[in-house]
């Protein structure tokens, strides 16, 4: 090799290195630029319940506030099932990537025992994100009936056992499942009357076939406005801000009940924890407003973020409670 090649070679060299050096540093800053540009596609928020109902208009609420913090679009897909199976396969099935997330409801933890096997473990399944709301379940009755507090009804399911009728929605429902955890920790006996919807649950109250009825605020509250329904007590730990005026189960003299569901957001298993923290943060930010509090607070429900941690230990928790009371119910796996 010449000395003129020598010398053009080592200019190369020195080229080549000083561009690596370059680079190098740039690189982690180019990586986090991309992630700062989350979402750089549409989201979509797969939900295991028809359009129109309070889990609907509640995530589609949300979804519109997350599209204006985080400069993109989020939109509800519905997916109805029992046990909201097939929405959740369709979550795990997606790309970890951020672009399809999952909303879980107590409902997910009552199906690991309700169904015989389930075709996913949502506790290895699912990245949580953050909770959206918390609502609790209204024991009432009709306005002529003779009971005025939940104590009356104890007392006369105490005095006549398995002679007085409760009301709920479907067998396996947290409302259900919540009629069958009043019937112990209270040690008295009655008959659960399950009905097929809301509706027909109510028509059945007001005409008078059942003495207590279990359901949501929001399914109530149009009758409880209009006094046709009259509220003994709420299911909660301590008073709900839906309708702090209704006294909880506790103070009627119900020990060691405490039913409050929830709905939440979860990603598929493996989401990138910067997307998570990003999620997470905008959804402490929205839930925060008071417009998307008041919003919630109509529909029944209670507003409040979570940590990951948070709901994720929820989530185990309700497993947990709900399997205790459907092997104590007898209730057949599905």
């Amino acid at each position: 090799m010449t000395v003129r090649a020598c010398a053009t070679f080592r200019a190369l060299v020195r080229v080549f290195l000083a561009v690596s050096l370059l680079s190098g540093p740039m690189l982690p800053q180019r990586q986090a630029c991309a992630a700062d540009k989350y979402p750089g596609k549409p989201v979509r928020i797969v939900l295991p319940f028809a359009a129109g109902g309070v889990a609907d208009i509640t995530a589609r609420i949300i979804a519109e506030k997350l599209g204006g913090k985080l400069g993109g679009r989020f939109y509800i897909e519905n997916q109805p099932g029992a046990g909201g199976i097939a929405a959740a396969r369709t979550v795990t099935s997606s790309a970890p990537d951020g672009y399809t997330l999952a909303l879980l409801t107590n409902g997910t933890a009552v199906s690991v025992s309700l169904f015989e096997k389930l075709p996913y473990d949502p506790l290895r399944a699912f990245d949580p994100i953050s909770s959206l709301g918390f609502f609790d379940f209204v024991f009432a009755t009709s306005a002529d009936s003779e009971f005025k507090t939940l104590a009356d009804f104890v007392a006369a399911a105490k005095a006549k056992p398995g002679t007085l009728n409760v009301g709920t929605i479907n067998i396996g429902s947290t409302q259900n499942l919540s009629a069958e955890l009043f019937k112990t920790a209270a040690g008295i006996d009655f008959t659960i009357v399950p009905y097929r919807g809301t509706p027909e649950l109510l028509v059945s109250t007001l005409q008078g076939n059942v003495a207590l009825v279990i359901d949501s605020y929001s399914a109530m509250k149009g009758n409880l406005a209009d006094g046709k329904i009259r509220a003994l007590a709420s299911s909660g730990k301590v008073r709900s801000t839906v309708a702090p005026e209704i006294p909880t189960l506790q103070e009627s003299g119900v020990a060691n009940t405490d039913v409050v569901s929830w709905n939440a957001l979860f990603a598929p298993a493996g989401t990138p924890p910067e997307i998570i923290a990003t999620l997470n943060q905008a959804l402490r930010e929205v839930l925060g407003e008071a417009d998307v509090r008041q919003r919630l607070l109509e529909l029944g429900i209670e507003a409040r973020a979570s940590t990951p941690e948070e709901i994720s230990a929820r989530l185990k928790s309700d497993i947990d409670k709900w399997r205790k009371v459907i092997e104590n119910a007898g209730i057949q796996k599905q």
